[in-house]
């Protein structure tokens, strides 16, 4: 496959490129191009990544490094705290790495929200690369700068707008992830094209097929596709002050069930059910049609993602949602599908809706 890339601006300004590769090869030339060789690199992943990924990152990197770290920590959202990041500084810190040095964050979202912050806070700002290996991290998380720890189970409480130098995807890495993983990823791809691109949306549709069987040309194309949605609205919103937050399209619910689920859940398959529950809104307030609500369900379905939960009332689920981060003045900053392809932040639905949207997707 012939490498591609997308360049994402920032403040107007050209600020870091997305590469597609078909494996780490490229990583090197990527290194040169921006001026970065001869430089200390930390290479922060986790248990799960680690072992698939690690040495062939470092062997990759070991032509152009003047020394290479590693620094591997428990897969999975629990380790995404402040005490993680406190044992990254430790390592940063007797290692000696100063504001000339490097922090790579190989792995998913949880590896580079983490990393991103480490990067951010460390020296009051060094330079990071997102290598993500999951369809998560490719087509969300890495991309924009957004970084981040939980904080007594509240989803990215604490973190810090740093833009990487560069986001490097391996595509071939999602060859090695679970079943289960990749389907969470699809949550974040078919919100880009119900928020964004109804075309996109019918692709995703019509191709699911080809998508579940991980068909090479077909990921590729739709990853890319999914980086420019989300590069084009990073770009025109860069710290979530408008158009950014209809990234948040399925998240608000989908936070509060996942952190009454105690994180059991992956972030994706929360977030399916939350954007069932934001799409029964929209059909209740007239912006789509009850056919398109069951299309949305079926297109959810039809990646094993849940579409339901059990175990929760929608009062508890409520309160969880008032003390989401994305609150403005006491009101619930709600994305709303005007139709397929077009979303919109919605101040008004009210405690009654958030209520009826929770029971509906009760079991």
């Amino acid at each position: 496959m012939q490498q591609e890339k997308i360049i994402v601006n920032y403040e107007g300004k050209p600020a870091y490129e997305i590469i597609f590769d078909k494996d780490f090869s490229g990583l090197k030339d990527a290194i040169i191009s921006l001026g970065l060789q001869n430089r200390r690199f930390m290479i922060i992943t986790d248990s799960n990544v680690g072992k698939f990924y690690l040495n062939e990152c470092i062997k990759n990197l070991e032509p152009v490094a003047a020394s290479i770290s590693s620094f591997t920590f428990d897969a999975g959202e629990e380790s995404k705290n402040l005490n993680t990041v406190n044992l990254v500084y430790q390592r940063l810190i007797e290692e000696k790495f100063d504001r000339y040095d490097i922090i790579i964050a190989l792995g998913g979202g949880v590896v580079g929200d983490l990393a991103g912050f480490a990067a951010a806070t460390y020296l009051r700002g060094i330079d990071f690369i997102q290598v993500p290996t999951t369809l998560l991290s490719m087509v969300d998380s890495s991309i924009g700068g957004k970084t981040g720890v939980d904080f007594m189970a509240y989803k990215n409480m604490i973190g810090a707008f740093h833009q990487p130098k560069l986001v490097y995807m391996n595509l071939s890495a999602l060859n090695s992830l679970p079943k289960r993983e990749f389907n969470s990823g699809m949550s974040e791809v078919i919100k880009h094209g119900l928020i964004k691109n109804a075309a996109y949306y019918k692709w995703l549709c019509d191709n699911r097929d080809k998508i579940s069987l991980l068909d090479y040309e077909t990921l590729k194309q739709m990853i890319i596709r999914s980086c420019i949605i989300k590069k084009n609205v990073v770009e025109a919103d860069p710290k979530e002050k408008g158009e950014r937050a209809l990234l948040n399209f399925g998240h608000t619910i989908g936070h509060a069930i996942e952190k009454l689920l105690d994180f059991k859940f992956l972030h994706g398959e929360c977030i399916a059910v939350g954007m069932i529950a934001a799409g029964y809104i929209s059909y209740k307030r007239g912006f789509i049609n009850k056919s398109e609500l069951d299309d949305i369900i079926g297109l959810i379905k039809s990646f094993d993602l849940p579409t339901s939960i059990s175990g929760l009332s929608p009062e508890e689920v409520y309160n969880v949602t008032k003390l989401d981060k994305k609150m403005k003045s006491d009101k619930i900053k709600f994305i709303c599908l005007e139709r397929i392809g077009t979303a919109f932040i919605d101040m008004t639905v009210s405690k009654d809706e958030i209520i009826e949207a929770v029971q509906f997707v009760l079991e």
